[in-house]
């Protein structure tokens, strides 16, 4: 058994940001590698309104194409109720589908209404039903609540408000909740409490999540900060890649590399080969025609044997 499950976003959220239309058999080739790698669950794809997010526009085609590997989760991404009903239908007759939907509430009212048309209090609602459909249908129902950290429009997000969210999403029957530093300012002092208010909230029947973005430079230590604090889900995109669009000045996402190079060094087991994550970033740069945002995968890992650390918390 790992001891952090790493979710790789890089088909979802590293790529609904870029401006040139990546294809379908681009991004089933990434998918398909970072399987190969070791990676065991995946966000491939976003069930969202293509006029809004065109990179997102091949999303039942992508999930067509998807390896039919039972020892592997597949998570769409669903910001309503007509985006779980495409994942419902993902799955009908014959077809593989996918095996999660990935619902959102966000923890503003100003982002959330420019992200999804909802305030807090209409996420909510929405989101109980979304958790409901899910969980009817077959799908392990969970949930992101993005901006936990802070909101690019109203700044400070009162730690409150996101308890809030969090109780009332495991009141309605979420699997796992995930707390999303969307624009990337939260510290490893704020991920610490953060997560541990939240745990205190929903007890231990629920998994929790953490994803992060890298936009201050914090991302990496963040991740770190998260598992000490009892977290082992971790969401990362290969090359660093992402970014919101309804979100400004907010970049990619914390590197699959990166991640796997400070969890391996410090004696952290995610059953995700590095060697083998580097080989896709430097594919993928073909692909994207330039180079990732990954330290790792520029650097390298040190030349000579390095024993792991005996570290962990």
């Amino acid at each position: 058994m790992a001891d952090v499950t790493i979710v790789e976003v890089g088909a979802r959220d590293g790529l609904q940001n870029e401006p040139e239309i990546v294809s379908t058999a681009d991004k089933l080739g990434l998918i398909t590698r970072m399987i190969d790698a070791g990676v065991r669950r995946l966000e491939v794809a976003s069930f969202v309104n293509p006029k809004r997010v065109p990179q997102m526009a091949d999303a039942e085609a992508v999930i067509a194409g998807l390896p039919d590997r039972r020892d592997v989760s597949y998570i769409g991404l669903c910001l309503n109720k007509r985006g779980v009903l495409r994942a419902i239908e993902s799955r009908e007759g014959n077809k593989r589908g996918v095996d999660e939907a990935g619902c959102v509430l966000v923890a503003s009212n100003t982002f959330g209404e420019r992200n999804q048309g909802q305030t807090i209090d209409q996420g909510i609602a929405e989101n109980r039903e979304m958790l409901r459909l899910a969980r009817e249908n077959g799908l392990v129902a969970q949930v992101t609540i993005s901006a936990a950290f802070g909101c690019p429009f109203e700044g400070y997000v009162p730690p409150e408000t996101v308890v809030r969210c969090a109780e009332a999403m495991a009141e309605a029957g979420a699997e796992e909740i995930a707390l999303a530093d969307t624009i990337g300012v939260g510290v490893p002092a704020q991920v610490t409490d953060l997560f541990g208010r939240v745990r205190a909230a929903v007890g231990d029947g629920v998994r929790l999540r953490a994803h992060f973005h890298n936009t201050r430079g914090t991302g990496i230590a963040n991740a770190w900060a998260a598992y000490a604090a009892g977290v082992n889900v971790l969401d990362s995109s290969l090359g660093g890649l992402g970014g919101c669009p309804f979100a400004p000045k907010a970049t990619g996402n914390i590197s699959t590399e990166d991640l796997l190079f400070m969890l391996d060094g410090s004696g952290v087991s995610t059953g995700v080969d590095l060697a083998a994550a580097i080989a896709t970033n430097h594919w993928f740069e073909t692909v994207m025609g330039k180079a990732l945002p990954s330290m790792v995968a520029k650097a390298g890992p040190p030349t000579g044997a390095y024993p792991a650390a005996n570290y962990c918390v």
